[in-house]
């Protein structure tokens, strides 16, 4: 079962951008060796200045440059979280001549570029980053700007101009549950009946972890709201809660194997993770997207602009944004940025699209501000409608 990935903040930058994580664990490498020592490292000037391939030749050369360095530190990356253990693994499968280390595979978004920070000059700083759109957007100066060979099918939208950082993949936020035990849910309305006492949850508190932040905002949605009036948010969770349906337990990989919370708002690569999980146990868990509710946060790649391996660094963002890695994270339930451009070159993997939960016209979107605007509303109004 997969890690959620999320963590408590105190301002709604974080609740975008952390990697909603719980955190604690240490440096760990692929393959169960720690690859990282801590010793200062002297880099290549070349490989940490270059702004796109043309700066190393061809693919071979740097290919050749990443393999010289011979080490990749990846963050914040659980192998069940948008499918990454097969992208890492496929990624080690190509490049045998890098060692992968995978540095703290729940931090949040904040907690990656600490890391940056607290190594910076040895070689056991991370290379790259995956990180909320909030993190990305005020930490560019932490980034080395690199724009990968697919950087025009990347839509403006979802990259920074000069390369900083790019969207990589988002979730669409979604209601899951057991269907075996509970049958069919068509509407929000459905999850005031009875049969669903004390087992609907949020992944969070809204105010406080990104899930449950997007979750409010798609049931606020939902019931008739928009990112300027979260009112009708607010009066349904209070209606479920009067029911006796909402449960403000902390939803965890135990609480869903259990049923203790046995409808979860979440994204839906975590919602892809329990399927399979819990397939295996005999469980059919269900998860739907609302064509009115397409509500999604995509996190972005960056490279660290002190990273002790920036030729291998700039060889996994060429890696990510190929058509393999990015079938790779929408097999995980993932929507990839290159969905659309790969829908029109032919290179989607048709059996992954037939049954994938996709993007369903606009989708529901909010500046930093509205953001920061939100969260203020939720800290003042939560607590004291819902309860802690």
């Amino acid at each position: 079962m997969n890690n959620l990935r999320k963590i408590a903040v105190a301002s709604v930058a974080a609740v975008l951008a952390f990697s909603m994580a719980a955190c604690g664990s240490s440096s760990a490498s692929s393959d169960g060796n720690s690859g990282s020592t801590g010793k200062a490292v002297k880099v290549n000037e070349k490989s940490a200045k270059a702004t796109s391939l043309s700066d190393f030749g061809t693919m071979d050369d740097l290919v050749k440059a990443a393999e010289e360095e011979g080490a990749l530190n990846v963050i914040a990356l659980p192998h069940d979280w948008s499918n990454y253990g097969e992208v890492i693994s496929t990624f080690k499968k190509k490049y045998p001549k890098i060692k992968i280390t995978e540095l703290n595979p729940n931090a949040s978004s904040k907690e990656e570029l600490d890391a940056a920070k607290t190594n910076k000059g040895t070689d056991a700083a991370p290379d790259v980053f995956d990180v909320g759109q909030s993190i990305a957007a005020t930490s560019t100066d932490a980034f080395a700007p690199y724009k990968v060979q697919a950087w025009d099918k990347i839509p403006d939208e979802n990259k920074d101009a000069n390369g900083a950082y790019y969207a990589d993949y988002t979730g669409i936020m979604s209601i899951g549950w057991n269907k075996d035990k509970y049958g069919d849910i068509k509407s929000l309305n459905d999850l005031l009946d009875p049969k669903f006492a004390g087992t609907v949850a949020l992944n969070g508190k809204p105010a406080e972890a990104g899930a449950a932040f997007n979750g409010y905002l798609m049931v606020n949605q939902l019931a008739g709201g928009d990112i300027n009036n979260l009112q009708p948010g607010l009066d349904f969770f209070k209606k479920l809660k009067d029911s006796g349906n909402l449960t403000t337990v902390d939803v965890t990989n135990g609480t869903i194997d259990s049923g203790q919370t046995g409808v979860v708002m979440d994204w839906t690569y975590n919602q892809a993770s329990y399927k399979k999980e819990l397939k295996s146990k005999g469980v059919n868990w269900e998860y739907k997207t609302f064509p009115k509710a397409q509500v999604v946060s995509y996190y972005n790649q960056a490279i660290n602009k002190d990273a002790p391996h920036p030729a291998a660094a700039r060889l996994w963002e060429e890696y990510l944004y190929t058509a393999e890695a990015q079938n790779l994270w929408f097999k995980g339930g993932a929507n990839p940025v290159l969905l659309d451009s790969m829908k029109q070159d032919g290179t989607v993997d048709q059996d992954t699209l037939k049954d994938a939960v996709t993007i369903e016209g606009k989708p529901v979107s909010y500046s930093n501000d509205d953001a920061n605007r939100i969260t203020e509303w939720l800290q003042n109004n939560w607590d004291k409608t819902i309860g802690n």
